[in-house]
């Protein structure tokens, strides 16, 4: 057994793990949210894919076997092989790394993978805290982090929150987080901004749990704890 595993073969906490994320180049991986972030904007894993990651960045610079990686994502259960190469080159696209030139994930012929770039550990500090996001968006599998400022939303490609969709306007919305709470404001799109089944016709103020459709598209607005707003009520979704 290559390191200590728990219940769901997830590596447990080591003396790496104990600082809450890891920076390698544009990219940060966060342990507690289960992000990873280029430049602070999210960049897209599937669950599985994240664990992979986490597990290869965390036991850097080590090799791990193709079983025991298998035996740790899917524990007690027979997969294919292909499905953890399918990982690994989903996590290369998602780090613009390649397999015959790797920056970052290294292939061991027939043995295994190993993280082979520089990475430094986030220690958890009374800064890295307040930078922290209080809260964020939730689409399907997507999450979007919502640091203090201005946050557009829609589909045109340099927004901070783009959504891809014929039913999104170019720039549909805007939220705005301050201290004070965070709040919501249509940009006059084609097809609307809605909170629940209201329209935002003017700027309002998100609860954690509130529904949002943009254009067609729904998604939840979510607060970590009480430092963004004391309301807590769940809106109706639509």
């Amino acid at each position: 057994m290559e390191s200590p595993r728990g219940t769901t073969g997830i590596p447990q906490a080591s003396s790496r793990r104990a600082d809450p994320a890891i920076r390698f180049g544009p990219f940060t991986l966060d342990f507690d949210t289960r992000q990873l972030t280029r430049d602070g904007r999210e960049v897209h894993l599937a669950p599985k894919a994240f664990d992979l990651l986490a597990m290869l960045v965390t036991e850097r610079p080590k090799v791990l076997s193709k079983t025991v990686l298998q035996e740790r994502l899917w524990p007690g259960t027979f997969v294919a092989e292909a499905n953890l190469s399918n990982l690994v080159a989903e996590i290369r696209e998602a780090l613009g790394d390649q397999a015959r030139a790797p920056l970052l994930i290294r292939t061991a012929h027939r043995f295994g993978y190993a993280f082979c770039g520089d990475a430094i550990a986030q220690p958890s500090s009374p800064e890295a805290g307040s930078a922290r996001p209080a809260c964020w968006l939730e689409w399907e599998r997507r999450r979007f982090p919502l640091l203090p400022g201005e946050h557009v939303i829609g589909r045109d490609p340099d927004v901070e929150i783009r959504l891809d969709a014929s039913t999104v306007s170019r720039r549909h919305a805007r939220l705005v987080v301050t201290t004070e709470g965070t709040m919501l404001e249509d940009f006059g799109s084609k097809n609307g901004t809605f909170r629940g089944s209201e329209p935002v016709t003017s700027p309002i103020q998100l609860a954690d749990g509130d529904a949002i459709r943009i254009g067609s598209l729904l998604l939840s607005f979510h607060v970590s704890g009480a430092v963004m707003s004391t309301d807590t009520q769940v809106r109706p979704a639509l």
